[in-house]
C-alpha cells in the first residue's frame, strides 16, 4: 500500500478514487511516563516516553487506515493528512485520526 500527503503519486495514474478511508487510534500515557516526562520538561531535553507513544499511535491509525482502504480494493492512499488531539482528564490521552482517499493506481 502506497501511502502519500500528496493528492497525486508523480509518474503514476489514478485509475479508480474507491473513497475516503480513516484509521483512528486514542492512547493514554500512564502515571509513570507522565512523572518522569515532567522531571524531563524541567531539567530540558526530549521526552522519549511521549515521543514513542505519539509514534506508536500514528503507526496505528496509518495500519487502520490502509486495512480499510485494502479492503475497498485500493493499492494507495493519496491526500492523507494526520490530526493528533489530547483527551480526558488532564489531557491524559491522545487520540491520532489518519484520513485520506483510497484509489486504484496504475
Amino acid at each position: 500500500m502506497l501511502l502519500t500527503t500528496t493528492p497525486n503519486i508523480e509518474g503514476r495514474k489514478v485509475a479508480v478514487y474507491k473513497g475516503l478511508v480513516t484509521g483512528e487510534t486514542i492512547i493514554g500515557a500512564n502515571i509513570f511516563k507522565d512523572f518522569f516526562a515532567g522531571i524531563r520538561d524541567i531539567v530540558g531535553g526530549r521526552s522519549g516516553s511521549y515521543e514513542r507513544v505519539l509514534n506508536e499511535a500514528k503507526n496505528t491509525a496509518l495500519k487502520e487506515m490502509s486495512e480499510r482502504a485494502q479492503k475497498l480494493g485500493a493499492n494507495a492512499i493519496i491526500g492523507i493528512d494526520l490530526d493528533y488531539e489530547t483527551l480526558g482528564h488532564g489531557n491524559g490521552m491522545l487520540m491520532v485520526t489518519a484520513s485520506g482517499t483510497a484509489v486504484v493506481i496504475e
